[in-house]
């Protein structure tokens, strides 16, 4: 779906565009302007810049699946999807580092200069766990929890609603109103979210990029 929108979105490229070609224009600008050149700068952001916009576009889409009637259920809120994307943001920050810093990224991600040497008992654990453990880790976790926090929330809601409606009858059935209106709200709410937890996933895949290639490396 996302192949198909882009091809009829750019099939037709105008200098003037037409609507489907500047929503695409806009949607793209964003990323790259707003996440890609933020953390890393115009230089390193243009090489990494067919990577992230892929990966946010398709986290967006498989985020939306979740509202989607006769899906309702978000691809990330399956654990395999976060985990591969985390892998994939892994193996670009991994890349990034070791192109860049050939011999040294590893030893200087694990023994930071100017510590004295004692400190490195504590520090070179810590340094292992949070940069090359806990980022995949977190970005995973982040991503699906948001999204299967959401999928039950509007389970919740319209569960409740069915009930209310169907099964226990008389008075209670006013109260599908109030939580049909939250289904809805809560709906909106999803598309939002949809969209923000792309945006922090992409925007942290960037920053480790960024990391990695800081000069201090």
């Amino acid at each position: 779906m996302l192949l198909l929108l882009f091809w009829l979105g750019t099939r037709r490229m105008k200098i003037v565009p037409g609507r489907g070609q500047s929503i695409l224009e806009f949607a793209v600008g964003f990323v790259r302007d707003n996440i890609v050149y933020g953390a890393l700068g115009e230089k390193d952001g243009k090489r990494f810049l067919p990577l992230l916009t892929a990966m946010f576009f398709f986290i967006v889409g498989m985020n939306i699946t979740g509202i989607i009637p006769g899906i309702n259920l978000a691809g990330s809120s399956v654990v395999g999807l976060p985990l591969v994307l985390a892998i994939v943001s892994y193996v670009a920050f991994m890349y990034a580092g070791i192109k860049k810093h050939p011999g040294a990224f590893f030893k200087n991600s694990l023994f930071p200069p100017n510590v004295p040497w004692y400190l490195y008992l504590i520090v070179t654990p810590i340094e292992f766990l949070s940069t090359f453990i806990l980022r995949p880790v977190t970005l995973a976790i982040r991503l699906l929890m948001n999204m299967v926090a959401g999928h039950m929330l509007l389970v919740l809601c319209f569960s409740a609603t069915q009930f209310f409606l169907f099964s226990a009858g008389g008075l209670y059935s006013f109260f599908s109103i109030g939580t049909l209106a939250f289904g809805f709200i809560f709906t909106l709410f999803e598309l939002l979210v949809a969209v923000l937890q792309a945006y922090v996933f992409v925007y942290l895949t960037a920053v480790y990029i960024q990391l990695a290639l800081a000069e201090e490396h």
